[in-house]
């Protein structure tokens, strides 16, 4: 038998919701599953690309061309320049993403202060890091950040808090 060190996090609501939409018949929203087709200039890009033979790995880091338009973006959008080939990573989702920068910097015994509700991943990322999540609960009619509960929240072992704006999964902006 293998012992997995994974932590039981039980079924998520994601599983639970397009469980739901299943049996009843529903438009699924709780994931990300589009059941329309792209924009067929962006089908054809990539079926132009993969006949050119653009289907291979990409750098770890992401491709540099890729990594120089997000900094080129970042610019024009914020005034603020990023080195992208130091401070800039394309991951193949935001879920590696979230994984990746929570696994790089929790150790065992970090605390991470998450807001619930939260994105599923979060809590699966702190506990394969060694870490262990304090929830702290939004307001319930608009999902805002209590300063008060995040600053009765933090102990000398917090050393992440996981905030994200639009909020994931109300939709909610932070705007202070």
């Amino acid at each position: 038998m293998i012992d997995s060190k994974l932590p039981n996090v039980g079924t998520t609501i994601f599983t639970v919701m397009s469980q739901l939409a299943a049996e009843t018949g529903a438009i699924n929203l709780s994931q990300g599953f589009p059941d329309f087709d792209g924009p067929q200039a962006l089908r054809d890009a990539v079926c132009r690309h993969i006949t050119q033979g653009h289907n291979q790995y990409s750098p770890m880091t992401g491709l540099p061309a890729l990594r120089q338009q997000v900094a080129a973006k970042i610019a024009r959008s914020y005034g603020r320049e990023i080195n992208p080939d130091s401070e800039i990573t394309i991951t193949p989702g935001a879920t590696q993403a979230i994984f990746c920068a929570i696994h790089s910097v929790i150790r065992p015994g970090d605390e991470v202060i998450i807001f619930d509700p939260c994105y599923d991943s979060y809590e699966l990322a702190v506990e394969l890091s060694g870490g262990r999540c304090v929830h702290v609960q939004l307001g319930a009619d608009d999902f805002s950040i209590d300063w008060q509960k995040l600053t009765d929240a933090l102990s000398p072992r917090t050393r992440m808090i996981v905030i994200n704006s639009p909020h994931n999964p109300s939709g909610a902006l932070i705007s202070r």
